[in-house]
C-alpha cells in the first residue's frame, strides 16, 4: 500500500496542490467539484492544534469526508504539538500522505514508523527559522521532506526566498526524495521552486482568491 500510495504521488509531480484552509467550507463539495474541473490532481489539508501554531482549522472530519467524495491523494499537514496521538485516527480518516514538523516530535525515526505502517507516505516538514541540521538522521527514513517558506499557521505570508537554497541543497543530497513547498506559492515564485528540484507545491490565494479555478491552475501549471 505504501508504494502505490507513494508511486502515486510520483506519478503526478509536479504538482499543483490547493491548501483547502482557504476554500469555502460551507461550500466544501461544491469547491471540491471546481478544482477537479480545474484539472488538480491532489489536495493539502493544513491541520493546526491552535497549540504548536497560533490558529485552529479542521480534523479528522473534513478529511474524511473528502474521502468520500474524491480519490485524489490526500496530503494531510500535520501542524500540531503530538502528531504521534492523531496518525492512526488520520490514517482511517483516508490520509495519503501524512507530513509532520520536526520541531514538535523529538524521535522523528518513530513517527515516520508509525505513519509507515499504514501503509501512509510520511513526510516531514520544516520551518523556515529551523536550521536544516535538525533534518539529520530522519531524512533517509522519510520518503518527502516540505520545506516551508512561510512560518506554519497561518495564510497569505510573503514567500521567503531562502526556502529555494533549502530546496537545492535537498534536492542535490536527495535525488530521489519528494520535496514540496508550502507558503507564498504563486505564479511569481512556483517557477524559481521548480527549478529548485521541487515536486509539489502547495498553493492558496492563487487559486482560492481567484474567480476561475481552472484558469489560475492553468498558469501555475504552464509555470512549471
Amino acid at each position: 500500500m505504501l508504494q502505490q500510495r507513494l508511486d502515486r504521488i510520483r506519478n503526478i509531480t509536479p504538482a499543483v496542490l490547493p491548501s483547502l484552509l482557504q476554500c469555502d467550507f460551507g461550500d466544501l463539495r461544491g469547491e471540491l467539484e471546481r478544482l477537479t474541473k480545474a484539472g488538480v490532481e491532489g489536495l493539502h489539508l493544513d491541520v493546526m492544534d491552535g497549540h504548536f501554531v497560533p490558529n485552529l482549522s479542521y480534523g479528522m472530519p473534513i478529511v474524511a469526508g473528502l474521502r468520500r467524495w474524491t480519490d485524489m491523494p490526500l496530503d494531510v499537514h500535520l501542524m500540531i504539538s503530538d502528531p504521534a496521538a492523531y496518525i492512526d485516527a488520520f490514517a482511517d480518516a483516508g490520509a495519503d500522505m501524512l507530513t509532520f514538523h520536526i520541531e514538535a516530535v523529538e524521535n522523528p525515526l518513530a513517527i515516520i514508523d508509525q505513519i509507515h505502517r499504514h501503509g501512509i507516505v510520511a513526510g516531514v516538514a520544516i520551518n523556515p527559522d529551523t536550521p536544516m541540521d535538525r533534518l539529520d538522521g530522519c531524512v533517509e527514513a522519510t520518503d518527502a521532506v516540505l520545506v516551508m517558506s512561510v512560518k506554519a499557521g497561518f495564510g497569505g505570508q510573503a514567500f521567503r526566498p531562502e526556502a529555494i537554497e533549502r530546496l537545492k541543497s535537498l534536492r542535490e543530497a536527495y535525488p530521489d526524495l519528494l520535496l514540496e513547498v508550502d507558503g507564498g506559492i504563486k505564479e511569481e515564485t512556483i517557477g524559481d521552486c521548480r527549478q529548485a528540484g521541487c515536486d509539489l507545491f502547495v498553493v492558496g490565494s492563487a487559486i482560492f482568491g481567484q474567480s476561475d479555478y481552472q484558469t489560475a491552475v492553468s498558469r501555475l501549471r504552464d509555470l512549471l
